[in-house]
């Protein structure tokens, strides 16, 4: 009898939050920013001999009724409850349920009782022995993978999985990272020593992409930039192929360190192959906090002036933000919403410090007992911390990160700093790009991000004066009207996540003022039930 097998990715437990995949912006339904690379991989590794559907629960529902014989579960850390839910629900009715991903990897105790098989580690040197196993009947409760090489990746089966919701693409032409950043928690499982995917099945993969008719792609890299002359060379195997295309180009985005910004010759071939945003951990601009957790990257230089490098390149920077480092004071909130609207960059996910597990940092703060809970599941709740700062208690962090928030997210801050981006955008852009191929193959969900710019306006009367800014200034600058749609749709996200006041509501309604002031600047409200 032939198995069958039901991949599901399951949303996050706050799928609004900064970094959750699901897209709730007004005029989306049933969208994911990005697609889910890890189900399509695991179809692609599972035999012809099984029956296999995908669900990424950003888009489609779970099907409760599957009559799969296996349901294998994937999820991180900000996943953690809605997989325990959708596993034991499986359980109840007798299904075999299998758990991998990254936080089955960090933190196997946790997830060990809710399934009957708990894969750790990759899977791809794994998987013949997995599969045959449970074809046989014969699987054992746990298997750990190693850490392959990425040449045994496959080409993941795209063709199965409902790319007419997501927005991006994704692709990962390399794991791990080696840098040492004390709180992250990517290098205890994919390791220090980064691999690298053959450039010709990274062309492979974005030519099944591109045949989906994705127009954008991220490089899912933990630091696409880490080593130089590799980056090079895949860059200019990506311009090549991108300016072979005869039916509109591909923007790429991806994660990069800071320091990348001082190699001339990388952000050409950046500019060159279109990668056109990057994800940058700029964390603090307090360097003490910077050193005492190990992001030498980003010390001993000036950040600003690095990041305007980017935008003179036409590369759009997304920016990290993190409050609530131990040698933080109250100034900190300031001091962030200060480097901001310096930077220019329009778009900053912003949280707590928290101390996953297994890293350094969880490590550390447990031996000095400074951990609320000896778990990591904390650290997956928007806006907390399991960590004890030695100096701001937990409510009045809470209350700083709020201000912060809506400071940064005001209508007229936001709008200053997508201003001082146009400003500084693009002497150097590649001239290639500025006259775009018509793209014929244009998908429903990249219609719909353009439906939901038409709503900004209508917010109130302070976004259609942000909105009329900038938007005459980028008709002033033609080159930038993409990027400052880009923007404005990413907006409309962290609005509709602060409009829907799903965590302030919970977390703040009677938040006393701070002890010492947060802030001198006057507090803003974004918009209804929303964020104050």
């Amino acid at each position: 009898m032939r198995r069958s097998i039901y991949y599901v990715n399951p949303m996050a437990d706050f799928p609004t939050y900064f970094g959750s995949e699901n897209f709730a912006a007004r005029g989306f339904a049933r969208t994911t920013y990005m697609a889910d690379l890890t189900i399509p991989t695991l179809a692609a590794l599972t035999p012809s001999s099984f029956n296999v559907r995908l669900c990424d629960e950003n888009i489609t529902s779970v099907d409760f009724d599957t009559t799969a014989d296996f349901v294998a579960l994937t999820g991180k850390v900000t996943q953690f409850r809605r997989l325990v839910r959708i596993a034991e629900e499986f359980r109840a009715r007798k299904k075999i349920v299998l758990i991998g991903g990254p936080y089955a990897s960090l933190s196997p105790e946790v997830l060990r009782p809710h399934c009957d098989i708990l894969v750790r580690g990759e899977i791809e040197e794994l998987a013949p022995k997995l599969f045959d196993d449970l074809n046989s009947g014969t699987w054992a409760k746990d298997y750990e993978g190693g850490r392959p090489d990425l040449s045994l990746a496959p080409i993941p089966r795209w063709d199965l999985y409902p790319n007419d919701h997501a927005l991006l693409g994704t692709v990962q032409t390399s794991r791990g990272c080696p840098f040492e950043c004390e709180f992250c928690d990517v290098i205890q499982y994919l390791g220090r020593k980064q691999r690298h995917k053959p450039g010709r099945l990274v062309l492979a993969e974005l030519d099944v992409l591109y045949r989906h008719a994705y127009r954008s792609v991220f490089l899912a890299d933990d630091n696409f930039t880490v080593f130089r002359n590799r980056a090079k060379e895949l860059l200019v195997l990506l311009r090549d192929w991108n300016r072979a295309r005869t039916n509109g180009r591909v923007n790429f985005s991806t994660q990069v360190s800071i320091d990348s910004a001082k190699d001339e010759e990388l952000l050409t071939l950046c500019s060159e192959a279109g990668l056109t945003t990057v994800f940058v951990g700029i964390e603090t601009p307090n360097t003490d906090s910077l050193r005492n957790i190990k992001k030498r990257q980003n010390l001993n230089v000036d950040m600003v002036e690095l990041i305007a490098r980017f935008f003179d390149h036409g590369i759009s920077v997304t920016g990290g933000m993190i409050v609530g480092f131990e040698t933080d004071g109250y100034d900190i909130f300031e001091r962030q919403y200060d480097f901001a609207m310096a930077s220019g960059i329009p778009i900053f996910t912003l949280g707590a410090l928290v101390a996953p597990a297994a890293t350094p940092l969880h490590a550390r703060l447990k031996q000095q007992g400074r951990l609320r809970d000896a778990g990591s599941e904390v650290a997956a709740d928007p806006w907390t911390t399991n960590i004890v700062h030695p100096k701001i208690p937990a409510e009045e962090l809470t209350r700083g990160l709020r201000w912060l928030a809506n400071n940064l997210y005001s209508p007229q801050a936001f709008g200053d700093r997508l201003l001082t981006f146009i400003a500084k955008f693009g002497k150097r852009r590649d001239p290639y790009w500025c006259n775009h191929q018509p793209n014929h193959h244009t998908r429903s969900v990249d219609r719909n991000s353009l439906a939901v710019l038409d709503q900004l306006r209508g917010l109130g009367p302070d976004e259609a004066t942000m909105w009329n800014r900038v938007v005459q200034a980028a008709t002033r600058k033609p080159e930038t009207m993409s990027f400052v749609f880009y923007a404005c749709i990413q907006y409309m996200q962290i609005r509709h996540m602060y409009d829907t006041g799903q965590f302030w509501d919970v977390q703040l309604a009677s938040t006393p003022a701070p002890a010492e002031p947060v802030t001198s600047l006057t507090p803003l409200r974004i918009a209804g039930t929303g964020a104050r």
